[in-house]
């Protein structure tokens, strides 16, 4: 079997998988209809990478998977034989954090020098916007105050490092991407701490300099080296730089999956609330984002790369946070749900603008 007949194999299988779990819904059933509807969701992961237009969903088809099998099987992912799972967040975060650092160099922060009005639009526009739609979403809801306080981590966080990806996929300004989500990134240790205290001291206790030390641990001291990595072997470590990607999505994915799990029974409870207000974060932060840098007179293709740096969060950082807290049930709840949702969105939102960019293109290319 050649890889377009295993992908073909993959879209029958999901199809037919797809309408079992259909007929169980309707019978009512659906408490039986795990396998099926897990089956669904990674077997259209699989096809999809067989599909040029649709391989950017593939992985987050994958993390709805990933998420089903919790949900329906969380044992899978509370503990094996004494040891529990949640223990793994956090070195899996710093593994991540390594690999960042792993894969940039000087000429990533050069990059802050050229477009520097680009470049601060972006960083503030993170750490303002979305604290306060997080902020504010928490307090028009009636959650609990630790998942309220989950929404306003979740706003806190600086730029996922996905968002270059889409960034690319969007043919918007991919060096510019990757800048603020390295800036944010590093800003994030000293600004979260603070940044939590000011809009969820309401919901919760916040250990301002016990939560600044625990992501200096979690996060500068691994991308500080992973980027002395880097410079000590420049160019002779490209069987890391091939494979930190699946490391980073392996490692995802076991957080979803540990956190969807923890959180099974307030997931079910209050799911669909919590995720609408994931979702509508998510987009408010790319609406604000873009219009913030057309505000600030930037060009379209900056203001595009800022939307998507703004909306996207680093929902795994917010997972180690949580777990940091002790609180990987209730606080990491909302970035467990982020994470499907930002790459279900971020796609189509990529795909629309690069669809407008190849229609320019046609159309100019018509005109002479």
């Amino acid at each position: 079997m050649n890889r377009d007949q295993f992908y073909k194999a993959a879209l029958v299988i999901s199809l037919i998988s797809m309408v079992v779990t259909l007929v169980m819904i309707v019978m009512g059933n659906i408490s039986s209809g795990g396998p099926f509807l897990i089956t669904f969701l990674v077997a259209l992961s699989i096809a999809f990478r067989g599909i040029p237009l649709l391989k950017g969903l593939a992985f987050t088809i994958f993390i709805l998977g990933v998420s089903a099998t919790a949900l329906y099987y969380p044992g899978l992912f509370i503990r094996v034989n004494d040891f529990e799972l949640a223990l793994l967040i956090t070195p899996l975060i710093q593994l991540i954090m390594f690999g960042t650092g792993s894969s940039m160099g000087l000429k990533d922060f050069i990059e802050l020098s050229k477009s520097p009005k680009s470049v601060i639009v972006g960083v503030l526009a993170q750490f303002i916007i979305m604290p306060l739609l997080g902020f504010l979403l928490a307090r028009a809801t009636d959650f609990s105050p630790e998942i309220s306080a989950g929404i306003i981590l979740l706003g806190c966080a600086p730029t996922s490092v996905t968002a270059s990806l889409f960034a690319y996929l969007a043919k918007a300004n991919v060096a510019l991407a990757i800048t603020v989500t390295s800036l944010t990134t590093l800003l994030a240790p000293l600004l979260i701490p603070l940044l939590m205290k000011l809009f969820a001291g309401g919901f919760i206790e916040i250990d301002v300099l016990g939560m600044m030390w625990g992501m200096i641990k979690i996060v500068l001291l691994p991308i500080a080296a992973g980027l002395l990595f880097n410079k000590m072997l420049s160019g002779r470590a490209k069987w890391l730089d091939a494979g930190m990607p699946y490391v980073s999505m392996f490692g995802v994915a076991l957080i979803v999956a540990i956190i969807m799990a923890a959180g099974r029974d307030s997931i079910l409870n209050i799911g669909f609330m919590l995720l609408m207000v994931v979702l509508l974060h998510n987009v408010l932060g790319y609406f604000f984002g873009y219009w913030a840098a057309r505000l600030c007179r930037l060009n379209e293709r900056d203001s595009r790369t800022i939307a998507i740096a703004t909306g996207m969060q680093n929902a795994g950082l917010v997972s180690g946070i949580a777990k940091v807290m002790g609180k990987i049930a209730t606080v990491g709840l909302a970035s467990a749900i982020c994470g499907p949702i930002m790459g279900l969105t971020a796609s189509v939102l990529a795909s629309y603008w690069s669809g407008l960019e190849s229609k320019q293109a046609a159309k100019n290319a018509s005109d002479v």
